[in-house]
């Protein structure tokens, strides 16, 4: 990160971090705490005893996985399903958003 940044406090999993964003990204870094909180969250599902090292490293791979998967299908039909994906992440991250 280059220039000011400012402190922004989040939750996942019930645990609160401060995290130094750029300005104007503050939006942004809370979309995507809630996103990995839903995520960690699917992950534990009932297994309230399951350790969040290892449900955060879950949550990781599953994103990489599909990050992985998007950039192969980019590569095949021009960036158009990077698109379409890109579209669709950002319609669920809307979603996350505009929940209480």
């Amino acid at each position: 990160m280059s220039g000011a940044s400012e402190a922004v406090n989040v939750r996942v999993l019930d645990r609160e971090y401060t995290v130094g964003v750029a300005p104007g990204e503050r939006d942004g870094l809370t979309a995507a705490a809630r996103l990995l909180d839903a995520q960690m969250r699917e992950i534990r599902g009932a297994n309230r005893m399951a350790a969040v090292d290892r449900i955060a490293v879950l949550a990781a791979l599953n994103f990489a996985h599909e990050l992985l998967q998007l950039r192969e299908q980019g590569r095949g039909d021009g960036g158009a399903a990077v698109a379409d994906a890109v579209a669709a992440l950002h319609r669920r991250l809307d979603a996350f958003e505009a929940e209480p």
